[in-house]
């Protein structure tokens, strides 16, 4: 093919429609406008002679071509910005830039208003973005920029994937106030719950794939019991509620429990079992890993972390 018809702005349009599959949104994403978007898509088809991506629904699917092209074309960009970047100061004040984060509702509602704080100050001009942990397969979500970061339990990701600890995340019990069998059975806040009394109640579960189990089942299943789960949600906070205005009882991250407990009318128990405890981590694609922009990200989110005390 003949570079000369190549420019940069068509890489980078072609970039922004693999991330956002939406012309509207890779427009948003590069600051150019939804005809411009179009029009860099047609040039790209007829040099390339490929459609590259077609309409399916809401989404721009890319075709084989497209996708083949995706790696070696984010590969080159993230070259590019190296060598531009090389020496170079990296000022926070002048990024412009929009992350996206992905994780679970404990984060959006205990994390992230804290984090965008913490982001205007340093970086005015930086917009962030959380996706909820439902929204896919996250070694994918890395692999296509989709997502700059992960904020998940242990997962087992691909070598090219890299994690920080963010901090450990203990399991509680939370009930309403005035359970009315706690009550009958005579447990004060923050008292560990027998465990027959424990496999006897109503459980709600946070679940984003629709299982109705989780690490207290397994840890439950080594000491031969189980539990009645009747109730399986895919937030945090949805479950927090459903505990609130019945007689369900939940196990949660502490922290969580900690948060939401006094506004919502909780009461914060132990559980009857050791239930392994875990490491929630950040995990991004190690392209990023001496990106001064995405460092600096990262650092943000773990300043935010500590200064909310999560790991305490």
């Amino acid at each position: 093919m003949n570079l000369n018809a190549l420019d940069l702005n068509l890489v980078r349009v072609f970039d922004a429609l693999l991330r956002e599959r939406s012309v509207t949104r890779a427009g948003e994403r590069i600051g150019l406008s939804q005809p411009a978007v179009s029009a860099a898509l047609n040039r790209l088809r007829h040099i390339l002679n490929d459609q590259l991506f077609v309409r399916h629904g809401h989404e721009m699917l890319p075709t084989p071509r497209a996708e083949a092209m995706a790696e070696p074309v984010r590969a080159a960009l993230a070259a590019l910005e190296r060598t531009f970047e090389f020496g170079q100061r990296f000022e926070p004040a002048s990024l412009e830039r929009t992350f996206t984060l992905m994780g679970a509702d404990f984060f959006s509602l205990l994390l992230m208003p804290q984090l965008s704080q913490r982001v205007a100050v340093a970086a005015p001009q930086v917009a962030l973005r959380f996706l909820d942990s439902a929204r896919g397969d996250v070694s994918r979500l890395l692999q296509d920029d989709a997502i700059d970061a992960a904020l998940e339990r242990p997962l087992e990701v691909p070598e090219w994937v890299s994690s920080a600890l963010l901090f450990r995340s203990p399991f509680v019990m939370i009930a309403a106030a005035g359970n009315a069998a706690l009550r009958a059975a005579g447990i004060e806040a923050g008292a560990t719950v027998p465990l027959d009394l424990f496999c006897a109640m109503r459980h709600a579960i946070r679940s984003i794939d629709g299982s109705m189990s989780g690490f207290t089942d397994n840890a439950l299943a080594a000491v031969g019991r189980s539990r009645r789960i009747v109730l399986g949600l895919p937030h945090f906070q949805a479950v927090a509620l459903a505990v609130k205005n019945s007689e369900l009882i939940a196990s949660v991250p502490k922290q969580f429990a900690t948060a939401v407990a006094g506004e919502l009318g909780l009461t914060v128990y132990a559980p009857p079992i050791d239930i392994p405890v875990p490491e929630i981590r950040m995990y991004w694609h190690s392209r990023h890993d001496d990106e001064a922009p995405h460092q600096w990200l990262r650092n943000q989110v773990l300043a935010t972390v500590n200064a909310l005390g999560f790991s305490g």
